[in-house]
């Protein structure tokens, strides 16, 4: 009787899968790059989506880590990592350049796919990621990416580069110097002349324009890194593009990190249903 009884119980048990927040490490185009993975609870299947940090940032940027809590909430599960050169992944920060991180997000794409339980692949960006975003979906397709959230994504980037003045250090834009020296946070770092001759030559909207799926630009009126201006031409540039305007949120969204990930967690729940 008492066999019967624990036989019932175990056939009754919700088979659930528990949420998991689990850190990883992925290969990546220069090296190990370090990841954190996080899935829903209770699935079994999941829309995931890919989280690109900034320049000079890590995974763990405020507004990423609010968002993947935010997605894991609602039923999405979320890789964001640490680009090379950055925080504890692989690599030199000399040596980063936009074209090194697209490759790793590629990587990560390669990664997610083989997943078990992922139903479709998103991806993000913020500033400098939502640059490397909106070219890996360009290139990969909708096929392949579901939906793109550009977060006060930085074409400037390239515009400034080609005049010689990148994060307001000034250079001879026709021969860069071996690197510039620029002031952050963390203290002094190199930008290497890789970086900018990449920077110079980017297709950045031309490549966005190949994906065909659906895009969310997010922007601030009040950045002053980034004018909003350019989630605007991304908008003309995408097919099917949205654009969410935030009434004087700075670069970073700061105090904003909640609001904008409910915004982005129902409006990409609306997507994949």
């Amino acid at each position: 009787m008492l066999k019967f009884f624990v036989a019932l119980m175990i056939l009754f048990v919700p088979l659930n899968v528990a949420a998991q927040s689990k850190d990883l490490w992925i290969d990546g185009a220069r090296g190990k790059l370090f990841a954190t993975l996080q899935t829903p609870d209770g699935q079994a299947k999941f829309p995931l989506m890919i989280l690109c940090h900034g320049f000079n940032a890590d995974k763990d940027y405020p507004l990423l880590k609010t968002l993947a809590d935010t997605l894991e909430a609602s039923g999405i599960a979320s890789i964001r990592f640490d680009f090379n050169g950055h925080g504890q992944s692989d690599g030199d920060f000399q040596g980063m350049t936009i074209a090194n991180e697209i490759a790793d997000a590629k990587k990560v794409f390669d990664f997610a796919r083989k997943l078990d339980g992922v139903t479709s692949i998103s991806i993000a960006g913020h500033s400098q990621g939502g640059v490397v975003a909106s070219t890996v979906a360009g290139e990969l397709g909708a096929q392949k990416i579901k939906t793109i959230v550009l977060f006060a994504a930085s074409p400037a980037i390239r515009d400034n580069a080609l005049i010689g003045n990148l994060f307001h250090v000034r250079f001879d834009p026709l021969d860069p110097p071996e690197y510039i020296e620029i002031n952050t946070p963390y203290g002094k770092r190199k930008v290497g002349r890789e970086y900018i001759l990449t920077a110079q030559n980017l297709p950045i909207y031309e490549t966005a324009a190949k994906f065909t799926g659906n895009a969310l630009m997010i922007h601030g009126t009040g950045d002053r890194r980034v004018a909003y201006t350019y989630s605007l031409r991304y908008k003309k540039v995408f097919r099917r593009g949205e654009i969410k305007i935030f009434d004087r949120a700075d670069h970073a969204f700061t105090g904003e990190e909640n609001r904008v990930a409910k915004f982005v967690a129902d409006w990409l729940t609306h997507q994949i249903k």
